[in-house]
């Protein structure tokens, strides 16, 4: 079966019907729509020679420009109500001149859009306009019979008025190659020629039978041709110099409406009423084409010299069409000699003319055209032999073999196509789509018929021919098909070689390796082959998603420009941009002396680019894993190319090789990052010291578990994220505390927020909201944690919303103001201060699983549930009841106290420095004497609770402080650990006094015994736990129920 490389790629051929060969005659040529604009009748049209541009004037007496390379409207004119005949651009002075039916001619300003001038320059319809290409001068003609002459340098004067013809003047066009002169067409049946200056005809052409309608110039330096055309729906072509008409074209079916010779290619346009246009070769007169986009009747065709398209417009609109390619028919030899052909004009140049003189990249160079002589035919494709001997030229269905020295004809013959074999004496010509003829020594020696439509053949170490959606290679020698690739060509490059080739097709190209020596043996073999060859022949190697424009091999490197005209290479599958064109350029082949590329633009300009011979070499080299001999090519390449080479490397999965290879820190660092060498990842960072490299360099670092050189990283990247993330997850308080700190500095006040929250600190929270203008955040805070603060808050949000709605600032309400619309203040007032004390000694994150939990409780619930009216849990006053003091706390007691507080972590102890650098644990020494020093704490923390047995006289007197009326009074049952019998205290401890709280010591040891969830401490057994239902062990709290209800 045959080799699939591009299954889905199917059909092609000629856009828009065109049909014909991409490279044959001109006529035939590849025909591309690049517009279309449905309007209404078109009565003529004109391109831009710079911009991208189309001139249109309608019957309807619009005048537009069209972009066709963005296909939209950029200028629009208005100019009257009756038909706008004729409209030309000036682009040496930006303007538009249109001429209408209401006799007036009008200039506008087309980057203005601005009336430049007005006047009537006729007594009947304007015709035509014409442009003098260097002088200030314009003509006009019109149905009045006058010629007329302005000068726009002399305030659009009439300087000139010419007579002549007996009926309508319809066209105007002067002579390019003499510009004194100009030719007129007119409904009178004849030509005139005319000179500036004199206002008699020259001379008059006679020959057509009815009106003549339009008239051009050929612009080519060597024959003195005009063609024209009339309403009896011929074609003239005529020598002015003799006055003598040379050929006349019949074909078209209705009257002519326009004709041009085109500026680039052998072509005669001739457009009708018929409604085509078609395509005449200007030497041979051969109809090669015709036109219809069954838009009605033809009226006008215009073009620009430098491009091969034309604009034609039409009853419903206009079309614009590229003609063939623009491609340079040029070719260069392995001595870098350059055969090009304008026309039928041979020129050559030599690249190695310029010495040693400095050649720069992408500058043309500045070489010394030579005339080697023209071309019998006109040439479509040139290409030199293999050895450079012969330059063969081939188009208009010929070819001809020149010598490349001295221009010679070697050979002649019948040919669509002419390709050259893998050597100077073999070489193949497509003589129909089903014969191929192989040529050895300039004498026929082959006939390949083929079963299917060869639409182009292709040269090379094998023939290649290509059908509708495959090509088939053959073998030189015998003819034989060696194998069937099914894949839509587009092109065929094969190396010097001949082990390597490049298939391009419409989106991507396929490299293959060609087995040579596997097929010669199977053909020498006589085996027989069928029709898809022999199926090991090719081997895919690569393939490629980029459209090829051109390309050459050199050595194992393929180079090539693709449609976004980038000048890559390729080697072993892996692409790299040369350079960025600023044009379309074309490949004309590659100089290894020079160790340069030379490219081509439409216009002859040859221009270099370097490419090192031994960066291809060491590529190759690597990819056949011959790594010794690379090493030692690559002492040899430049320092500037190392990085290419380093890419190169790592794409072919070589990173470690890539990071020796390179020199550039930023790849470098990249290289060192993706392999994981922190440490010299941290070098290359210090030396440029950007924040992306650190923030990157922290993030390895945290994933390899280096805490403190990522938070070195973080900070000089100044990644306060990270930061945030690394010092909340490892609980540092105290770098919690600095990046707060920076956060705020920096303006990242989210980042300071959490920071500021995350370590308790409920006063920066609330300074930093209010400092930040968020005030109702602040408030609703304040409410939510620190209500002391609720006043001082709501305040300066009442004085800020009142500058934009006092309304609303008075309906806010104040704490202070209207305590009735707070409910519970005052025991969320004693909550907090509660909070604030325990939250001044802060335990040790190491210490979490022993209190985890405990700050769950909810303190608000426990305040309510002691007695706030002043009445102990059993209902008696305060003031009546006469509690026993109890007994000195035992040390037994005292440490069973502060076991129940210290697994709470509600024990009073100091805040435990954190370590900023993260070493290891505290050792077991500093974990006892820890351990020791809460036990102290704890015993402080009962020392201040009541002596219930003592009576009531050895209580001490409330200080003078405490005149305003006492606080609620907590008078829980004493605890178990206190009503144990005890021996007795040595002294009666002193009446508890107020603390900052607002609460009595009592009533913090017992809010602390009551902190504590454990059943047993609470007094509660096994029973009274059944009773209320509770689940200890449920950390859903109830809400898997809820839900489940």
């Amino acid at each position: 079966m045959p080799l699939r490389l591009d299954i889905k790629a199917r059909g092609g051929g000629i856009a828009d019907g065109a049909g014909g060969n991409p490279r044959g005659s001109p006529g035939t040529a590849l025909l591309q729509k690049v517009f279309t604009q449905r309007s209404d009748r078109v009565k003529s049209v004109e391109l831009h020679p710079t911009e991208p541009w189309i001139l249109a004037s309608l019957y309807n007496g619009h005048v537009y420009i069209w972009n066709y390379v963005e296909q939209s409207m950029v200028k629009s004119f208005e100019v009257t109500d009756l038909p706008v005949r004729t409209a030309k651009f000036v682009p040496r002075k930006q303007w538009v001149v249109c001429g209408a039916d209401d006799m007036f001619v009008r200039v506008y300003n087309y980057n203005t859009m601005d009336k430049v001038k007005q006047f009537e320059a006729h007594t009947d319809y304007i015709r035509h306009i014409a442009v003098h290409p260097t002088l200030p001068y314009m003509l006009t003609c019109s149905d009045d019979m006058l010629i007329k002459l302005w000068d726009w340098d002399k305030g659009w004067a009439c300087t000139q008025i010419f007579e002549g013809h007996s009926h309508y003047v319809m066209q105007l066009v002067f002579n390019p190659k003499d510009t004194n002169t100009f030719a007129s067409a007119s409904l009178d049946r004849t030509i005139k020629v005319w000179s500036l200056g004199n206002p008699t005809p020259n001379m008059t052409l006679e020959g057509h039978e009815k009106g003549v309608n339009c008239i051009d110039y050929y612009s080519g330096g060597d024959r003195p041709y005009l063609v024209s055309g009339a309403d009896d729906r011929l074609v003239k072509v005529w020598d002015y110099q003799t006055k003598a008409c040379i050929q006349t074209l019949d074909g078209h079916s209705h009257n002519i409406s326009t004709v041009c010779f085109h500026p680039e290619l052998p072509l005669i346009l001739t457009g009708s009423e018929d409604g085509t246009v078609k395509l005449w070769h200007s030497t041979t007169y051969r109809l090669e084409n015709t036109l219809n986009y069954g838009m009605e009747r033809v009226w006008a065709v215009g073009y620009v010299k430098g491009t091969n398209s034309i604009a034609i417009g039409y009853d419903e609109g206009c079309v614009m069409v590229k003609l063939g390619r623009e491609e340079p028919v040029a070719s260069m030899d392995a001595s870098g000699k350059i055969i090009w052909a304008r026309h039928n004009e041979v020129q050559t140049v030599n690249v190695k003319s310029l010495g040693d003189a400095e050649e720069t990249d992408g500058e043309r160079l500045p070489l010394a055209v030579k005339d080697l002589g023209s071309s019998d035919i006109y040439p479509q494709t040139l290409q030199h032999s293999p050895n450079g001997r012969f330059v063969t030229v081939c188009g208009d269905g010929e070819y001809v073999i020149y010598t490349a020295l001295a221009w010679r004809n070697k050979s002649f013959g019948q040919a669509l196509e002419f390709v050259w074999g893998d050597d100077s004496n073999v070489f193949a010509t497509r003589e129909s789509s089903s014969t191929i003829k192989v040529h050895r020594n300039f004498k026929e020696a082959l006939t390949i018929k083929l079963a299917f439509t060869a639409e182009a053949i292709y040269g090379g170490q094998l023939l290649g021919v290509k059908g509708q959606d495959f090509i088939v290679f053959y073998d030189w020698a015998t003819g034989k098909v060696v194998r069937r690739i099914d894949v839509t060509a587009r092109g065929v490059f094969w190396s010097e070689g001949g082990s390597l080739v490049a298939i391009a097709s419409d989106a991507s190209f396929y490299l293959l390796e060609y087995q040579r020596d596997l097929a010669e043996s199977v053909l020498a073999s006589g085996q027989e082959v069928d029709e898809d060859g022999i199926e090991d022949a090719f081997e895919l190697t690569s393939e490629i998603p980029e459209k090829i424009r051109t390309g050459i091999w050199v050595g194992d490197c393929f180079i090539y420009n693709n449609a976004a005209w980038r000048l890559n290479y390729c080697v072993g599958g892996e692409v790299t941009t040369l350079y960025h064109l600023d044009k379309p350029m074309y490949l004309l082949g590659y100089l290894a002396s020079q160790s340069r590329v030379y490219l081509m633009d439409k216009d002859f300009n040859v221009v270099p680019y370097t490419l090192l011979l031994s960066v291809v070499e060491y590529k190759t080299l690597v990819l056949r894993g011959d790594m010794e001999t690379a090493a030692e090519v690559l002492e040899t390449i430049p320092k500037d190319q190392h990085n290419n080479i380093a890419k190169f490397l790592e794409a072919k999965g070589m990173p470690e090789q890539a990071l020796e290879v390179a020199t550039d820190a930023d790849y470098r660092f990249e290289l060192a990052v993706s392999l994981g060498l922190l440490d010299l990842a941290l070098e290359l960072a210090g030396q440029s010291d950007n924040e992306s490299k650190w923030r990157q360099l922290g993030e390895l670092a945290l994933s390899n578990g280096q805490l403190e050189v990522a938070r070195t990283c973080f900070v000089r990247a100044k990644d306060l994220g990270g930061l945030l993330l690394l010092h909340s997850s490892h609980g540092d308080a105290q770098g919690m505390a600095e990046l707060a700190a920076l956060a705020e500095a920096s303006g990242k006040q989210n980042i300071a927020f959490v920071c500021q929250f995350l370590l308790g600190r409920l006063d920066e929270c609330i300074d930093l909201l209010v400092g930040c203008g968020r005030l109702p955040e602040a408030a609703f805070f304040a409410r939510t944690y620190a209500p002391s603060r609720m006043t001082e808050v709501v305040k300066l949000w009442q004085g800020d919303l009142a500058k934009i709605n006092p309304k609303a600032a008075e309906s806010l309400a104040n704490p202070d103001e209207y305590p009735n619309l707070f409910p519970g203040i005052e025991d969320a007032l004693k909550a907090e201060s509660w909070l604030r004390q325990k939250a001044a000694h802060p335990q040790p994150a190491a210490r979490y699983p022993e209190v985890e939990g405990a700050h769950m409780e909810d303190i608000l619930s426990r305040v309510a549930e002691l007695s706030l009216n002043g009445l102990p849990a059993n209902g008696t006053p305060a003031a009546a009841a006469s509690p026993p003091s109890p007994p000195a706390a035992t040390p037994a007691a005292a440490a069973e106290a502060a076991g129940m507080d210290d697994l709470l972590g509600l024990a009073q102890q100091e805040e435990v420095p954190q370590s900023h650098g993260y070493e290891a644990e505290a050792t077991a020494a500093e974990a006892a004497e820890e351990d020791l020093f809460a036990a102290e704490v704890a015993d402080d923390a009962f020392a201040g609770l009541p002596d219930y047995d003592a009576p009531p006289s050895q209580a001490e007197a409330p200080p003078a402080a405490a005149a305003a009326p006492p606080p609620p009074t907590f008078a829980p049952p004493p605890p178990a650990a206190f009503a144990a019998p005890a021996p007795a205290a040595p002294a009666a401890p002193a009446a508890p006094a107020a603390t900052s709280s607002g609460l009595t010591p009592e009533e913090e040891a017992l809010l602390a015994e009551d902190d504590d969830l454990m059943g047993d401490d609470l007094g509660l057994d096994d029973a009274d736990l059944a009773d209320a239902d509770v689940n200890l062990d449920d950390d859903s709290w109830g809400l898997e129920e809820e839900k489940n209800d």
